[in-house]
This record gives C-alpha cells, sequence and structure tokens, in this order.
C-alpha cells in the first residue's frame, strides 16, 4: 500500500512535468536552405498553344492560372447548367479550347486544358 502512494506522487508530479511541456509555445522550425525554389509543376510558366493563348491573353501560363481563368470566364457568362452544376455549356470561345463540344463536364476541363500546354522535350 506504501508503494501505491509513492508512486502516484510521482506520476502526478510527470503529469504535470508533461503537460507543462505540451503547452509550452510551439517555435517554426526553420528548413536548412533559405533559398526561393524554383516554379515547377502546376506553378511553373509554359509555351501554350494559339487557341488557349488567344483565350487567355498570353503566349505562356501555369497549369492552375489557366483553369483560374477558364473559371472565372465560366462563372462571369453564367455558363454553368443551374439543374447540374457539373456540366458547362460552351459559347463560341470556350468552343476553341475544348476542341468543338457543345457542353462539358468540369472534370474534363483539366483534360482539354492539358492538349493545349506545349510538351518540353
Amino acid at each position: 500500500m506504501a508503494a501505491a502512494r509513492v508512486f502516484g506522487a510521482y506520476s502526478r508530479a510527470l503529469m504535470a512535468a508533461a503537460k507543462g511541456a505540451a503547452s509550452g509555445p510551439a517555435t517554426a522550425v526553420k528548413t536548412a536552405s533559405s533559398k526561393s525554389r524554383a516554379n515547377t509543376g502546376f506553378q511553373k510558366l509554359v509555351p501554350v498553344s494559339p487557341q488557349l493563348g488567344k483565350f487567355l491573353g498570353s503566349s505562356q501560363a501555369s497549369r492552375s492560372d489557366a483553369i483560374k481563368k477558364v473559371w472565372d470566364y465560366i462563372k462571369l457568362h453564367n455558363l454553368q447548367n443551374p439543374a447540374n452544376k457539373k456540366e458547362i455549356f460552351c459559347d463560341e470561345k470556350l468552343k476553341t479550347i475544348f476542341d468543338g463540344k457543345d457542353q462539358v463536364g468540369f472534370t474534363e476541363i483539366a483534360r482539354f486544358l492539358s492538349n493545349h500546354f506545349v510538351k518540353s522535350g
């Protein structure tokens, strides 16, 4: 019984120390290199096809910027199907970049746009 009292006292002391350490202020750890990373992947500017370049107003664009500008255009011109927001109605300007289709699904947008990014060797 005496051992239980001693263990109980140590247990409370350990728990109090652990609780204080866990609630202490967290410090941010900086990475080893402070250099900025090069834009790669979706943020990298790459040449685009003449059709997409005309739509975007630029001969180079990143994939994320191109998709964002297409969605901005769709929302501005109310081209989403009100009954099914997953469907996009294509006007003449969108048909130029979506292979002449009258409507596309929102999951197909990235696939159609990928055909307009020039592949680099």
